[in-house]
């Protein structure tokens, strides 16, 4: 089916509204992506990008972009969070070397999406704020909080956790709190350090770490897990004392990185429900949901913004290649649901992994030492199925 000329509105100016923007653009779709902030600011911080996810940068001729921003890890390194001792060594740089493992900052990312989107046709309209989605009429409906409202003949909805278009295509669904919180912080770094993902594991906690932007700065990501509730979103300020505190009893390493954190923000960490439905099609047009709207993912795999990237892919590219919307998304659905949800589950494993306590601990750890010393490429191995896949190839 061409998709020359044909009117696409997306929700969401974030990793998956902007990578799906280029690649329908590049595929001749006249895209205009509405977005509710008033501009388009350096939030968040640092992402992975895997070599799944790298290919689709590359195929959206955003390779060298994205060379150009980040920084190619070398490995991943399990410590042992109370003593700092290496566990387990995974060697990055050999996995898939010509698209590689990139540390970068999410600013850093959504600044070459935008570009990439801007050099493709894509408008922008900033300042939306989205009301809801009406799916009842002949076409998809976008009611805006200033009073507008926005038909679309082909709406796409990647307005994250809390879509409209997940709630207009699925209904309410309730997260509920996975009884773990997460901090995340930013502190300047020695950038001679080995470009490294570090995870240190404790009991009932773990934290994550690697440098960003040529090793200037290091990006910190602390979980705990505890009773009390804490809101979901990254907006909550927290004290760096608490931050200390619960990890006083990590090694002198993580202790000093956590020294000097000035600012800190906390989140709880819910479990959102894949979407069961991700499109409709209408009379006058049709809807369809990507990334964190439709397959919301707990952040133990990093793996987040490689699924809106394949997402994003897999979408433009199903549109083009069949005859029909209703073929076309039907088809999206069926490759991509089931990828997706098994990420989902892996990455709620790598939690429980992360935080073993007692025996099971010493097991662990010594299992895994094992593992790297007889068959060191092995671990690395269990994960082909997530790393070594390639959406573009079709």
């Amino acid at each position: 089916m061409s998709l020359i000329g044909r009117q696409v509105t997306v929700l969401g100016a974030g990793v998956a509204g902007l990578a799906v923007a280029r690649a329908l653009a590049l595929r001749g779709a006249k895209v205009t992506v509405l977005e509710q902030a008033d501009a388009i600011r350096e939030v968040g911080a640092g992402l992975q990008i895997s070599p799944n996810g790298a290919a689709v940068l590359q195929a959206l001729g955003l390779g060298q972009a994205l060379a150009a921003v980040s920084l190619r890890a070398q490995a991943v390194v399990l410590r042992d969070g109370l003593d700092g001792s290496a566990v387990l060594r995974m060697d990055l740089a050999r996995l898939r070397p010509e698209l590689g493992w990139h540390f970068v900052h999410r600013a850093d990312l959504i600044a070459l999406l935008l570009e990439g989107a801007r050099e493709a046709g894509v408008s922008l309209r900033l300042l939306q704020k989205v009301e809801g989605v009406d799916l009842s009429g002949a076409a998809p409906l976008v009611r805006l909080a200033q009073g507008d409202a926005v038909e679309a003949g082909l709406l796409i909805g990647a307005d994250g956790l809390h879509s409209a278009l997940r709630m207009a295509l699925n209904g309410v669904a309730e997260p509920f709190f996975t009884h773990q919180v997460a901090w995340r912080a930013v502190i300047p770094n020695d950038p001679t350090d080995t470009v490294e993902a570090e995870v240190h594991m404790g009991p009932g906690r773990h934290l994550v770490s690697y440098p960003l932007r040529g090793g200037a700065w290091r990006n910190i990501v602390a979980v705990e897990e505890r009773r009390r509730w804490v809101e979901e979103g990254w907006s909550l300020r927290d004290d760096p004392m608490e931050l200390r505190l619960a990890f006083a009893g990590f090694s002198p390493r993580v202790r000093g990185w956590l020294d000097r954190v000035e600012d800190v923000w906390l989140w709880g960490l819910f479990r959102h429900p894949v979407a069961q439905r991700w499109f409709r099609v209408l009379p006058g047009g049709a809807a369809a949901i990507l990334g964190d709207a439709a397959h919301p993912t707990l952040p133990f795999l990093a793996q987040g913004a490689n699924m809106a990237l394949e997402d994003a892919w897999a979408l433009a590219a199903a549109l083009s290649g069949h005859d029909g919307d209703a073929a076309a998304l039907a088809a999206y659905q069926a490759a991509r649901a089931p990828r997706c949800a098994r990420i989902v589950q892996a990455a709620e494993a790598n939690a429980r992994n992360y935080h073993l306590t007692g025996a099971r601990r010493a097991v662990g750890h010594t299992a895994l030492r094992l593992a790297g010393t007889v068959a060191p490429g092995m671990a690395l191995r269990r994960f082909d199925w997530l790393y070594g896949f390639d959406v573009t190839a079709g």
